[in-house]
């Protein structure tokens, strides 16, 4: 019976801030690796006996989910975007919905793209040993052997044994306090709680139409109400809105007599935190964990993570430093779990370090705004082969452009022309214009901004080949 991978690349990981961001969040982080987590999590299904995967993510975030995929070069996934986020109930069951509509009865495994596992070799076989159950029809969920009494995850209760690698769930329970957790921990009967799964396609809309009749009939309508756009698939958003907000272990498992537990002791993590993080990082003899340019004197137990500049320290322990372009985060390592009260306050202010970092990420490249003042801006912006920017007008701004490297073909107004390294043009107000890099090489180039308003706002599209002209 065909399995087909289904990985959530939703979710903001605010914790991780301000490596993590709304508009770059943590599954598409290079953390613990030297490839994304996305990229590992789409990496880990390679040997699995699939042929294709589906991921989940948001509107803001399709492009991103793309360029990674072009990264790996991996052409088997089909990208479905949630109209909004839902919880993952929802979510899952569109991807169902695809699977039951393109492959019948197929089995369909369920995993997060910001999980870390490190035993690639424990990972498939708790996989291999789950099929059988869920052709059977149950409702499988991965329990991770648990090895200290965290408090940070819920945990699932094993029931009546099934065989040595498979057991009933007797219950799933929150997040407990240490004393309890430690309880979980001696008995033996406790996993964490993963939030990997797998099931038929089939089991689980059943299982969702009987114990959560609202959410079926919402994301039913939502998926016949599809649409393909470019590389993606993109559900009904009205129709989705509907949907109720829930998680498949309130929406579904917590509800089923189906539902079996596997155990996986492969080491994982969910990276929560950056206190996670260092706990599974490299680490050098006094135990710190490091990551860029870093000078550490009579330092201990620390995570310093630089991407832009020298970062040093003297004389700390049990503290996380984390250094971008455009923020500076420094907590104790007990405390790392209340970042989210920072997030929380620059998004109530409508700060930009909530919504992404200096360097910003596009369908066609990348810009990053290395200087600004009153009345400019200027930007290092990055065009990758091939690629347009939208023809578009601007109302306040002018706009220089300098070529520093390949070639750029530039709409300005009535005239198309070719600049190469070291030469320039100019956009005045409400002139429209374009740019493309019509060579094999990126496009390198300055672009100054001058004018009365340099917001992202003031932009009239005309035609973009990436969907973003409103009509």
């Amino acid at each position: 019976m065909k399995l087909t991978p289904v990985i959530m690349a939703g979710g903001s990981g605010t914790r991780l801030w301000p490596l993590s961001r709304s508009l770059f969040p943590k599954q598409f982080l290079t953390l613990a690796s030297s490839v994304s987590m996305l990229q590992q999590t789409v990496n880990r299904t390679l040997n699995l006996p699939s042929e294709d995967c589906i991921l989940l993510c948001n509107e803001e975030h399709r492009f991103l989910v793309a360029e990674q995929l072009r990264e790996l070069n991996y052409q088997n996934g089909r990208i479905m975007l949630e109209p909004a986020g839902r919880n993952t109930a929802p979510a899952i069951a569109l991807a169902a919905f695809d699977i039951a509509e393109k492959d019948g009865d197929a089995l369909m495994m369920v995993m997060a793209a910001d999980h870390v596992i490190e035993n690639q070799s424990a990972f498939e076989k708790a996989i291999l040993n789950a099929i059988p159950l869920a052709e059977d029809n149950k409702l499988v969920t991965f329990g991770i052997v648990a090895n200290s009494p965290e408090t940070g995850y819920g945990y699932i209760k094993r029931g009546k044994t099934l065989s040595d690698d498979a057991f009933e769930v007797e219950r799933f329970v929150e997040k407990p306090n240490l004393a309890t957790a430690k309880d979980y921990l001696e008995s033996g009967e406790y996993y964490w709680n993963s939030g990997m799964f797998m099931f038929k396609a089939s089991v689980y809309l059943e299982a969702l139409k009987t114990n959560a009749p609202e959410i079926f009939l919402a994301c039913e309508a939502a998926y016949k109400a599809k649409s393909e756009d470019l590389d993606f698939i993109r559900a009904g958003k009205q129709e989705f809105l509907q949907s109720p907000d829930d998680s498949i272990d309130y929406a579904i498992m917590e509800h089923t007599t189906d539902a079996v537990v596997v155990p996986m002791d492969a080491g994982w993590s969910d990276v929560g935190s950056w206190s996670a993080l260092w706990e599974i990082d490299k680490k050098d003899g006094n135990g710190n964990a490091t990551n860029g340019d870093v000078i550490l004197h009579n330092t201990s137990d620390c995570l310093v993570h630089a991407t832009s500049r020298l970062v040093s320290t003297v004389g700390l322990k049990d503290v996380v430093i984390v250094e971008t372009k455009d923020a500076v985060l420094a907590a104790h390592k007990d405390q790392v779990q209340d970042v989210k009260e920072i997030v929380s306050k620059l998004k109530a202010d409508e700060r930009t370090e909530f919504k992404h970092h200096r360097e910003v990420y596009r369908p066609w490249g990348h810009y990053d705004s290395i200087d600004c003042g009153e009345r400019y801006q200027v930007k290092r912006i990055t065009v990758k082969p091939g690629a347009k920017l939208s023809v578009q007008m601007h109302h306040h701004r002018a706009e220089h452009w300098i070529v520093v490297s390949g070639t750029a073909k530039v709409t300005n107004g009535d005239i198309d022309i070719l600049l190469t390294e070291n030469q320039s043009t100019y956009i005045p107000v409400g002139v429209v214009h374009a740019l493309e890099n019509p060579g094999k090489v990126d496009l390198e180039l300055i672009e100054v901004q001058s004018g009365s308003y340099l917001g992202e706002d003031d932009i009239v599209r005309f035609e973009d080949r990436y969907g973003r002209v409103k009509g």
